[in-house]
């Protein structure tokens, strides 16, 4: 069973995620002082890229777990795949979390496998089958890594077999498997444009206890009304309002700064780290 011990928020204040294409500039930062990354208090990995990792990338890799807060964000554990769960990756992942002192395991509330990876994260019907499907499978995630999982609502440009709200599955998921919520605030806007919801009152949904931490990215609109979550471009200015609106009627939370390519120079992406530590401030 899940650790009833775990604090709600497993790290605190902004934190970015470590790509492999940061690795360099973050550790010439460090070399020229070391407390020039002192504005990042957590940092975030896809557990797949890293566990198997040695020689001088595990080295580097190591450098930073040892200085900075981590935490672990899946890319297949597939929770809603039809296909039987793997229960081998979880234990690789959990012992991974244990040798690097890492905080937390997120994942993401879809599917990516059926018969096999599509590398794709697929959207999971919204129905009371599904949520307890879902449900079952995150119970057993918890029970191997001991503490809660922590879920994400997911982007996404389809519905299929839609029989209630997204909030609605969400909150059901998270209600009948006792799981953690990773709340990603650029998903909620991209959908919200998508699917015609207001991003607003999904927030405003969400149990504030159920929150373990933010995200927050940028987007690329493809057409008037589609817009495609790239983690990509710079975050825009509807999403931080949202965030500052998430941490007025949530309090203040620990959110993670997402750019997994067209990597800007560290200026930029300290710039927006700092806007997330401006609003926090401001949400007091």
């Amino acid at each position: 069973m899940p650790n009833p011990a775990v604090t709600r928020f497993p790290v605190t204040g902004a934190g970015l995620g470590l790509r492999r294409g940061l690795l360099a500039p973050l550790a010439s930062m460090l070399d020229k002082d070391s407390h020039a990354l002192d504005s990042i208090n957590f940092m975030e990995v896809a557990p797949e890229n890293w566990m198997q990792v040695g020689g001088r990338w595990g080295k580097q890799f190591q450098r930073f777990t040892e200085q900075f807060d981590f935490l672990c964000h899946g890319l297949s554990l597939s929770i809603g795949s039809p296909d039987k769960l793997d229960i081998e990756l979880v234990k690789q992942i959990r012992d991974f979390m244990r040798l690097h002192g890492i905080k937390a395991y997120s994942e993401h509330l879809s599917y990516c496998s059926h018969g096999g990876h599509m590398y794709d994260l697929m959207p999971i019907p919204f129905t009371a089958e599904a949520v307890s499907y879902v449900a079952e499978r995150i119970r057993i995630v918890q029970d191997i890594i001991e503490q809660p999982l922590i879920i994400e609502n997911v982007s996404a440009y389809a519905e299929p077999g839609k029989e209630m709200a997204e909030i609605d599955f969400l909150k059901a998921v998270v209600l009948e498997s006792d799981c953690r919520i990773l709340l990603d605030v650029n998903n909620v806007f991209v959908n919200s444009s998508n699917h015609g919801f207001d991003a607003f009152e999904y927030i405003q949904a969400i149990p504030s206890d159920r929150i373990s931490y933010l995200h927050v990215a940028g987007h690329y609109q493809e057409a008037d009304d589609l817009l495609i979550d790239t983690h990509g471009a710079a975050v825009k200015s509807d999403v931080w309002d949202l965030l500052a609106f998430t941490y007025q009627h949530h309090g203040i939370i620990p959110t993670l700064l997402e750019r997994d390519f067209n990597l800007p120079n560290m200026a930029e992406l300290m710039q927006e780290i700092d806007m997330i530590h401006g609003l926090q401030a401001r949400g007091k």
